[in-house]
């Protein structure tokens, strides 16, 4: 499959696995999980025909590792605004992680910390590389260093999503340290 088609294939289920489900009559479950059948189904009644493959290929290809087949049953493995409860359990996180964000945003972060938004946690990356890349999707990116010991020593939970992503509830101010 070509890289345009891949691309289109995620955005269409980031949206409907992630955002909308209701919008092409899916329904998912508590744990965000959708049968690989339906979903199929669901997406060319709604004019969009994903192959099988094209799927497979899709999941198995994402550098992100955005979806998760399990025994004929798909979802997304972080990033819902839909209620959905991943059952990720609670862990210690490094030290530092990282969060990729632009400067627009910049001044309402430090006075408000990192928020989830239309989100259920706010994203946190392992490395300054992925939070580099994911502040870039929105412009020039900004990235801002987590002091997640410290957080985690003073009671805050996080957890960590099946694609290696970093999720919090919120990174107040104080735990911040943004660029000079």
């Amino acid at each position: 499959m070509d890289e345009r088609r891949m691309v289109r294939v995620s955005k269409y289920l980031a949206r409907h696995l992630r955002h909308d489900p209701q919008r092409i009559g899916l329904t998912l479950d508590a744990g965000g999980w959708v049968e690989v059948a339906e979903l199929l189904r669901a997406a060319a009644e709604h004019g969009f025909t994903i192959t099988p493959e094209e799927l497979k290929e899709v999941v198995a290809a994402n550098d992100k590792r955005r979806y998760a087949i399990e025994d004929g049953r798909i979802r997304a493995s972080q990033g819902h605004s839909v209620p959905v409860e991943l059952d990720l359990p609670a862990l210690e996180p490094p030290e530092v992680l990282y969060h990729g964000t632009v400067g627009r945003f910049v001044t309402a972060i430090r006075r408000e910390g990192l928020r989830p938004m239309s989100r259920h946690h706010v994203h946190l990356s392992p490395d300054r590389e992925t939070a580099t890349r994911v502040g870039a999707r929105r412009g020039a990116p900004v990235v801002l260093v987590v002091a997640a010991g410290m957080m985690h020593a003073d009671g805050h939970v996080f957890r960590r999503s099946a694609n290696g992503v970093w999720l919090a509830d919120h990174v107040p101010p104080g735990y911040l340290r943004f660029p000079s």
